[in-house]
């Protein structure tokens, strides 16, 4: 038996922990505190930049390039949300849109920083209740401006469009997109960990070049889900924004965007 089994293809397996986090326990509830520090960590550090900006801004001169950034992102922001609903519906979409997007960044970005392993520093956006937690952040708001702005009868009424047979489809797509929306982030950072771990399974002097080769990609694939969450923050917010019954303002003309009758909102064109 033994004969046989040497002289077979040989298996390698080996214990790749992703998902696994330090875990502390208070009031009887488990925390991920490792989770929660590198959160904290990517708090201070935004608010950090937020402060020093707002004291070193020039409205004339050379503007530093932390400045050029800053107002980079927030120009794009501001066309994007004057494109798709006009920023006077619902002015405090930009900034949340904004600070979701660099928040995001960096909690991606922190996962880069090397830390052991299993990591002691992990992304904070690869642990799934975070990324719930933004997604709620962005989804309760929307529903509570498009009640506001829809009033009671026309937001149940849209439930039902364009036919009352969509209703079931409708009221489920309605459900799911906080979990879509976290999902969609969780599942590409945390694909992001576990090649991290796999990499890490190759000798130390062959680990160097395609782990520093992914960590480029790594950066990279942070920097585009931050903008597709905030975008898609903006679209949703739009989409809810539509009033579009009988004679009430619909979703294009003014503000230069059109929203769907329903699924996802698509981006204006440009």
């Amino acid at each position: 038996m033994s004969a046989l089994s040497s002289a077979g293809p040989h298996v390698v397996a080996a214990n790749i922990d992703v998902g696994v986090h330090y875990t502390v326990k208070v009031f009887g509830f488990t925390l991920n505190w490792d989770t929660i520090l590198t959160s904290l960590i990517a708090g201070v550090i935004l608010l950090g930049l937020g402060f020093y900006m707002r004291a070193k801004a020039k409205a004339t001169g050379a503007p530093s390039k932390l400045q050029l950034i800053f107002e980079t992102v927030v120009s794009a922001v501001n066309k994007q949300v004057e494109e798709s609903m006009g920023i006077a519906v619902a002015p405090y979409v930009v900034p949340m849109a904004v600070t979701l997007f660099l928040y995001i960044l960096l909690c991606n970005w922190i996962g880069l920083i090397p830390s052991g392993h299993p990591e002691h520093l992990p992304a904070p956006t690869a642990d799934i209740n975070l990324a719930l937690a933004m997604a709620f952040v962005v989804i309760i708001p929307m529903h509570i401006m498009s009640i506001r702005r829809r009033r009671v009868k026309h937001y149940i009424k849209h439930f039902f469009q364009p036919y009352p047979i969509m209703f079931p489809i409708n009221l489920i797509e309605e459900f799911v997109k906080p979990f879509t929306l976290a999902l969609r982030l969780f599942g590409n950072l945390i694909s992001g960990a576990i090649m991290v771990a796999l990499l890490a399974l190759l000798p130390a002097f062959a680990l160097w070049l395609p782990q520093g080769a992914w960590k480029l990609i790594d950066a990279a694939v942070g920097v585009i889900q931050a903008f597709i969450f905030a975008l898609l923050t903006i679209l949703y917010f739009a989409f809810a924004s539509t009033v579009d019954d009988h004679g009430a303002e619909s979703g294009e003309g003014a503000h230069g965007g059109i929203a769907p009758a329903h699924g996802e909102p698509v981006a204006p064109h440009t």
